[in-house]
């Protein structure tokens, strides 16, 4: 498949290619999103709003282990997918799935306790604007996590600049800084594992 094809589905999956898509993400970003998960350290009482969850891998075990879930995405497809999916759980007022993007919440202020976004960086418009966001719609104290590959890793696949856009650690910690958060650490489970999973407190 054209590169820029699959960096066109990875940033916003549509139709039937954008269904494999979803699946295909899964596989990918299984080892990631189970990191992303354990430092978020989730709890019962616990508002969680995922970025970006496209195929939806991690939604089975926040809504297992929070006590609400939100989650919103680019496409179209993964939004009503995810509504389809869990149509019980958001019949019961515990999960709500929405189109949008990470630059326009459509939350209202301090609404969540933990946020978190796997894989979704690549595609802001700014990485400020996005964690101006996360941090106002985070309550006092809450906890962001941002997991990613970093800009080193990122420019050895040869995606399209104009879709993906690389970050290094370094811009994503000084961007949560500028923002407010602080008692930021960047992650990783070995030191060889080639990604990075950023946590940050509101």
């Amino acid at each position: 498949m054209p590169p820029r094809i699959v960096a066109q589905q990875l940033s916003h999956p549509t139709g039937l290619l954008g269904r494999f898509m979803g699946r295909l993400m899964n596989r990918h970003n299984a080892k990631m999103n189970a990191f992303a998960l354990e430092l978020l350290e989730l709890t019962p009482a616990d508002r969680v709003l995922e970025i970006g969850f496209g195929g939806g891998v991690t939604l089975p075990t926040l809504i297992e282990r929070a006590g609400f879930v939100a989650g919103i995405d680019r496409s179209h497809v993964m939004a009503e997918r995810a509504k389809a999916m869990y149509a019980g759980v958001v019949a019961a007022g515990r999960a709500e799935f929405r189109e949008g993007t990470v630059e326009a919440l459509p939350f209202e202020v301090k609404s969540f306790d933990k946020v978190c976004t796997v894989n979704t960086i690549y595609f802001w418009r700014s990485l400020e604007a996005g964690f101006a966001e996360i941090h106002r719609v985070l309550t006092p104290g809450g906890r962001a996590v941002v997991g990613f590959l970093p800009k080193t890793h990122m420019d050895r696949m040869g995606m399209p600049h104009d879709i993906f856009t690389a970050r290094a650690p370094e811009d994503v910690v000084a961007a949560l800084e500028n923002e407010g958060f602080v008692n930021i650490c960047v992650e990783r489970p070995q030191p060889t594992t080639p990604w990075n999973v950023v946590v940050a407190r509101c």
